[in-house]
């Protein structure tokens, strides 16, 4: 089982283990020593993103200097979204990629992502072997981190530029700039980014919280908060709002009634607009866990088969790959469209749907009415540890209870998050009443258990 890494690379406080200047170093270190040279070279190249966090460059610095140490070269590719080092990955022959970011995680925290020469985040069984690495580089303990060392800069906007244009050269810009859009950048990596791309596009958008100070990331803005560019939208009398997180990966999005569009949404527009054009393979999507019932239902009138895979985007993909499906994402806004991308993009995902709006000539709440949601529930409990929940007897049986009321009616999903310390109680039911009972009932039962 691995200790390091969740389901989107390491992730903790930063200055604290794993995240102090020692364990960032190793960390480095361990992964030059892991990776073989680039692609057509003997040597390890890797290039390293940030978002707008205050700790992000200092911890970009040290994890420079621990994969210098080990023989690696290293270019900065500054501020950019995490899509981006994953295309850059993949295009510009490196070893791999690194992202500093704890995405939607508070300011506080912080994160490194790391992405395979092929753009694509690494499999389980290599970041065990990782971890081993630098487990065994901290028992020896000899470690001196020295003076960080800041990454070489190959024209660093240029980098950016590069994946700018390729997301551009992707998506038809007709009816583009008919649109009305709010784009809320969550004062994170997208905030130069997209303004940037989208004027590339031809894309008539406000933008806000686009003015990082390294601590209002994410802060009661983007993703986290799309009820505020939901409220902005209706303000502005505009046609669409979309929101992405802190290193945009993922985007939601807000229809001209100031109603909130997530993932599952999405997934339904575009699932209806590749189908059209013979461009969903397999007539599959693959989504998760969390995903709506309702969403299955929507799909399933159309003839499009849903598949179900575990809570994050790396686990969607790896389905996608076993079933030749070119289309998939999660509820909080994760799309993948493999075709195109190795990750989920929230920039492309933007792209996406106001081109399928912009053809379509019919508003985004149109295009998505024919989600018809059961009532879902998500409660989020803080605990200590992450014991297996079928050993927590009082636990185990709420879920029991639940699930043999519910039976065919309705969803039961318990799962600790792969990013925090919290066990997230999801309950899916057509009656409401039975969802709020359900979930408080195994929440509470959580909460005696391991809450803090």
């Amino acid at each position: 089982m691995r200790k390091l890494f969740g389901t989107d690379g390491i992730r903790g406080v930063a200055g604290a283990y794993p995240l102090d200047k020692k364990t960032v170093y190793i960390i480095g270190s361990a992964l030059a020593h892991h990776l073989g040279g680039a692609p057509g070279s003997s040597k390890v190249r890797v290039v390293i993103g940030q978002d707008t966090r205050e700790s992000s460059a200092w911890i970009a610095d040290v994890l420079t200097a621990g994969l210098e140490s080990a023989g690696a070269e290293v270019a900065s590719a500054g501020v950019v979204t995490t899509p981006a080092i994953a295309y850059l990955a993949r295009t510009e022959k490196f070893s791999a990629g690194v992202v500093i970011s704890a995405s939607h995680n508070p300011w506080q925290d912080n994160g490194i992502k790391i992405f395979g020469h092929d753009g694509y985040k690494l499999a389980d069984a290599v970041e065990m072997d990782i971890e081993k690495e630098i487990f065994s580089q901290i028992e020896k303990g000899d470690v001196s981190v020295g003076e960080p060392k800041k990454a070489s800069i190959p024209g660093e906007h240029k980098l950016a530029e590069m994946y700018e244009k390729w997301l551009a050269a992707g998506v038809s810009r007709d009816g583009l700039g008919k649109l009305k859009v709010v784009a809320d950048c969550a004062n994170g990596a997208s905030s130069k980014v997209a303004q940037e791309l989208f004027k590339l596009c031809g894309v008539n958008a406000a933008f806000t919280h686009v003015s990082p100070n390294g601590r209002n990331i994410n802060e009661g803005c983007g993703a986290l908060h799309a009820d505020v560019v939901a409220k902005e939208v209706v303000a502005k009398k505009a046609d669409i709002g979309i929101c992405f997180d802190g290193d945009a990966d993922r985007a939601l999005f807000a229809d001209s009634n100031g109603n909130i569009v997530n993932g599952d949404a999405v997934l339904l527009l575009t699932a209806h607009e590749m189908k059209q054009r013979g461009a969903l393979k397999q007539d599959t999507v693959v989504a998760t866990t969390m995903s709506n019932m309702g969403l299955e239902a929507a799909l399933k009138r159309e003839g499009i088969k849903m598949l179900r895979a575990p809570v994050g985007d790396k686990y969607v993909l790896e389905e996608m790959q076993k079933t030749g499906a070119v289309l998939g994402g999660e509820q909080s806004g994760h799309i993948i469209f493999s075709d195109s991308a190795t990750t989920g993009d929230g920039l492309m995902t933007a792209l996406k749907v106001l081109e399928v709006v912009a053809k379509s000539g019919k508003s985004l709440a149109e295009l998505v009415s024919d989600l018809k949601v059961f009532p879902q529930v998500i409660k989020n409990v803080k605990v200590r540890e992450k014991k297996p929940i079928d050993q927590i007897p009082e636990v185990a049986s709420a879920i029991k209870s639940a699930e043999q009321d519910l039976r065919d009616e309705g969803r039961v999903v318990v799962r600790y998050s792969g990013t925090e310390a919290l066990c997230r109680v999801m309950i899916e039911a057509a009656s409401e009443q039975k969802m709020k009972h359900h979930a408080d009932a195994i929440a509470g039962a959580m909460q005696r258990a391991l809450g803090i």
